[in-house]
């Protein structure tokens, strides 16, 4: 009996061992990925924000020298307000029209499924492709969209993005209209997990459209809405190839945000240790952000 018991635990061990080396065999590629393209580069980027290194001579530990001089910098808080600029206007224009297209997409229409292909397709289109077009949209001159205004009466219409004060305005512009479609997808499937006999009771009780969007579809929404709004703070804080393509952070430095000037303090100027330690700020503004976020959802929950 002895014997019996001990055979069938060991048999259990083993049936284990297997089980945990064919998940760590679907686990380990990714994680070998993750580990040498984000998790060394990342441990890296805190070991070089405290040194002065230019990549090809040997790292010299500088401690909170770099740090110092970002808190002196003014390139660095004229991206950090520009990089807010955008943000503020990007994530609740992308939030309102991304859910809009959704409520409205969501109806019986006819060639509903082309429409939604074709308010997503721009988020799969390259997006120097849609750079290039809207700053020939948006060109001062020729740009369709001020020969528009203009036969509208606009006597001076704005610059867009060879205007200081226009350059911010038509990178949140094209990034919202580029970024719809996507979160309208996330929207869609929200709405498709809100029970429909929820709208029918509400619709016998007499409720409009607008309290059902209030009263149903809203509160349906709070986890999608929550995901939503946090993808979309992550990815308008780290902004940078649209910005990189239309404006080059100009005229000026009108249009400067955090990570261009992460890429042009390493990449351009060689300055990897200074380069580092913003983007650690930077890392720290997002994650400041983003714990906030968690804390006013969990408050909603209660």
């Amino acid at each position: 009996m002895t014997t019996l018991s001990t055979t069938n635990a060991a048999a259990v061990k083993r049936r284990r061992r297997r089980s945990a080396l064919v998940g760590w065999s679907f686990i380990l590629p990714n994680f070998i990925g993750f580990a040498a393209l984000t998790l060394v580069p990342v441990i890296g980027a805190f070991v070089v924000a405290f040194t002065d290194w230019d990549s090809f001579s040997t790292p010299k530990w500088i401690g909170f020298a770099n740090f110092r001089r970002m808190a002196q910098d003014d390139n660095f808080w004229t991206a950090v307000q520009n990089t807010s600029w955008y943000a503020a206007g990007h994530i609740p224009l992308t939030l309102a029209a991304s859910l809009g297209l959704a409520v409205l997409l969501n109806q019986k229409l006819r060639g509903v499924g082309l429409l939604r292909t074709a308010f997503f397709f721009p988020y799969i289109t390259s997006l120097v492709a849609v750079a290039v077009v809207w700053n020939m949209l948006l060109s001062p001159d020729v740009g369709p969209v001020n020969q528009l205004l203009h036969h509208l009466g606009v006597a001076h219409p704005p610059g867009w993005t060879t205007s200081t004060q226009w350059s911010l305005p038509a990178l949140i512009l094209t990034s919202v209209w580029r970024d719809m479609g996507y979160y309208m997808v996330l929207f869609l499937a929200g709405l498709q997990t809100i029970p429909i006999e929820l709208y029918e009771a509400a619709r016998v009780d007499g409720a409009g459209s607008w309290k059902r969007f209030w009263h149903i579809t809203l509160p349906g929404l709070r986890p999608t809405t929550f995901f939503v709004l946090m993808m979309l703070t992550i990815s308008s804080f780290k902004i940078f190839d649209l910005v990189q393509v239309m404006t080059e952070g100009g005229p000026g430095r009108s249009s400067l945000v955090l990570s261009q000037l992460i890429f042009r303090e390493g990449i351009t100027q060689g300055r990897f240790g200074y380069s580092s330690a913003i983007s650690l700020a930077l890392f720290a503004i997002v994650l400041v952000i983003t714990l906030v976020q968690f804390q006013f959802q969990r408050r909603s929950e209660r």
